[in-house]
């Protein structure tokens, strides 16, 4: 069996969830019997503006050929103009602007379309759903392509373009129920070949010294901090956090910082007990996630959010945005945290779980064993191996 992964960015130093999550995947899978995987990709690190910043060409990275690609373009600089228009009325949006909001997104890259067009890869897994390479690469390839969207309730989901290529797709590998629901909600899309997937943790041992590392590195010292790991932007939840957390400090005096761990793409007010690190290696990663209180995700558009069973294997709870559905399936499936819809019930959960370590404790275990029975990546890849095979069985 052979499977080709088309995504906009490939490898270590790419940033982006959806993509991480196919490369793991892929990375998993060569370990099978019987199994190859090859990448197709451009050559950006950064969705911000599609830089060229690979070699072009083919390597390979942990036994998964992967084909680069120069761009035809990136992100336009006039892009914001039209993603307004996106944004505000999506569906009296027509044709062409729907054209212009993908192509002038970026990555526009042909080559690396055709590449995947040519190969002889069984399957191709596209994703996520928003960008050009998924878009066309699945208009060129319906019959063997697999859709990981990574769908969340946005306005471009509203998009007829967006739905063409939900409905043109041959399967869809969806990472919650939460994003089955949305999806198949909107689109009919019911009747394809699916699997809830999710994405796959390994076990965790976090070094002995890692956390006072992590706390010296980055001036922690020995304060007590609850922690927001991943994109620093509003669009992620950050600057409600931002402010939720000032109002809290502006009640509650005391020691307690929040530490915002990853890519900062926006510029927060200077705050005495707010610490923002930028991107952490994954020693830093895993320190800081032992030494918090709690994990704090803000974000109300995840399809998945592997912070999530992150924090519970590192032994933390966590909060999550009442308004995210795959975040609150996580915390019901898993009894590992509560759901905040607004600062009140944000001060009551944070005073809750603050006054009460063993609540912590437990909680965080029960997430803890919710993450190996559903997430162990033996059992994530094995499902999607089965359900490869039984898509090459019917074709």
């Amino acid at each position: 069996m052979k499977l080709g992964i088309v995504v906009p960015r490939y490898g270590d130093t790419s940033i982006g969830g959806a993509e991480r999550a196919l490369r793991q995947l892929g990375e998993h899978l060569v370990s099978l019997a019987g199994w190859e995987v090859e990448a197709f990709a451009t050559c950006a690190r950064s969705a911000v503006d599609w830089a060229d910043l690979e070699e072009p060409g083919t390597t390979e990275i942990n036994g998964v050929t992967v084909h680069r690609f120069e761009s035809v373009s990136g992100r336009d600089p006039a892009w914001g103009n039209v993603a307004v228009r996106v944004e505000e009325s999506p569906t009296t949006v027509d044709g062409v602007g729907q054209k212009m909001y993908i192509d002038m997104q970026g990555p526009v890259n042909p080559d690396m379309i055709a590449a995947a067009t040519a190969s002889d890869a069984d399957l191709l897994a596209l994703g996520p759903y928003l960008f050009w390479p998924t878009v066309e690469g699945i208009a060129a390839n319906p019959e063997r392509s697999i859709l990981h969207g990574a769908a969340h309730d946005e306005p471009a989901l509203h998009l007829g373009t967006i739905e063409r290529t939900y409905v043109s797709a041959r399967a869809i590998s969806y990472y919650s129920e939460a994003e089955r629901d949305l999806v198949q909600g909107m689109f009919p899309v019911a009747h394809k070949p699916s699997v809830v997937l999710g994405l796959g943790v390994d076990p965790v041992d976090i070094p002995p010294g890692a956390e006072a590392s992590a706390r010296e590195r980055f001036g922690i010292g020995d304060r007590p901090y609850i922690m927001c790991l991943g994109r620093l932007e509003n669009g992620k939840g950050a600057r409600a956090l931002d402010a939720f957390f000032r109002e809290y400090k502006a009640r509650r005096r005391g020691p307690l910082a929040l530490v915002f761990v990853g890519p900062a793409n926006e510029r927060l007010d200077p705050h005495p007990d707010i610490i923002v690190t930028d991107a952490v290696d994954e020693d830093d990663k895993w320190g800081l996630l032992a030494g918090s209180e709690i994990v704090v995700n803000p974000s109300a558009m995840e399809s998945f959010s592997i912070v999530v069973p992150e924090a519970w294997l590192a032994g933390r709870p966590v909060m999550v945005n009442a308004h995210c559905a795959a975040t609150v399936e996580h915390i019901k499936s898993g009894r590992g945290g509560i759901a905040f819809d607004g600062y009140p019930s944000f001060e009551a959960g944070l005073d809750r779980l603050l006054s009460d370590p063993a609540l912590r404790h437990a909680l965080a275990e029960a997430g803890r064993r919710y993450t190996i029975d559903r997430f162990a990546w033996p059992s994530v890849v094995s499902r999607y191996a089965e359900f490869c095979r039984r898509l090459i069985a019917v074709r």
